[in-house]
């Protein structure tokens, strides 16, 4: 699972994406409103987390304008801004919690299962440390996959891009949102990557009568999950 968090306060937000790191979350950092929106606009998240003031762009300004445009990504607000009015507002805005600054860290990281949960995004088991969807399980730390009773190895970017599949199941990705996913700038592969990743796992995974779990959406992407 992928998450935003957007915070000009660098104290709080890198000691913070470290921690949700080694729960398991993927967390991208933007320490500007505008950058922050930009990155909500562009790329897939399951959470948004957002510091209220923010310059160029408050994190209320960038959870309306995101409902505005009939997304659902749940939102987070981590906010010194403690009145019953500003809570309100921040809700009224389309947020789905609300966090006074300074918190325990034990109750964002409940609140933030709790939001995965909700949206049912919250696959992952940080106990455990693997991903189920179907008959389909991921051992993520350990780059294996099992399904009826197989044992699947994964090379790195072959697990990479069965867990960003997983973690997204039922979702269209796009081309583009994979090689973000898994290629920086400054790797840049070439232009029939994916479609040779994507041949290469499903020989692994999808083997004689199983069902097919990777999905061909023809001209944009891939969806991931039983038929």
């Amino acid at each position: 699972m992928r998450i935003l968090l957007v915070d000009d306060e660098v104290e709080l937000t890198e000691p913070l994406s470290r921690v949700l790191t080694r729960e398991g979350y993927i967390v991208d950092c933007a320490y500007h409103g505008t950058n922050g929106n930009e990155l909500a606009q562009i790329r897939s998240y399951d959470l948004l987390i957002l510091d209220w003031m923010l310059p160029g762009k408050t994190g209320l300004e960038i959870c309306h304008e995101l409902r505005h445009q009939g997304k659902t990504t749940p939102v987070l607000f981590l906010t010194a801004k403690d009145t019953l009015d500003d809570r309100v507002q921040g809700l009224d805005a389309g947020a789905d919690d609300y966090l006074i600054k300074p918190f325990e860290l034990r109750e964002l990281l409940a609140r933030v299962r709790a939001l995965l949960r909700r949206s049912g995004a919250e696959s992952y088991s940080t106990t455990t440390g693997r991903l189920v969807v179907a008959d389909l399980e991921l051992d993520v730390e350990n780059q294996v996959a099992y399904r009826q009773g197989r044992i699947i190895e994964l090379s790195q970017k072959e697990s990479q891009l069965l867990q960003y599949l997983m973690e997204n199941s039922k979702q269209l990705l796009t081309h583009v949102q994979i090689l973000e996913h898994l290629w920086t700038e400054e790797e840049q592969p070439g232009s029939n990557v994916i479609a040779a990743l994507i041949r290469l796992l499903r020989r692994k995974i999808e083997v004689g009568s199983e069902s097919p779990l990777i999905h061909t959406v023809y001209g944009k992407g891939y969806r991931f999950g039983s038929a």
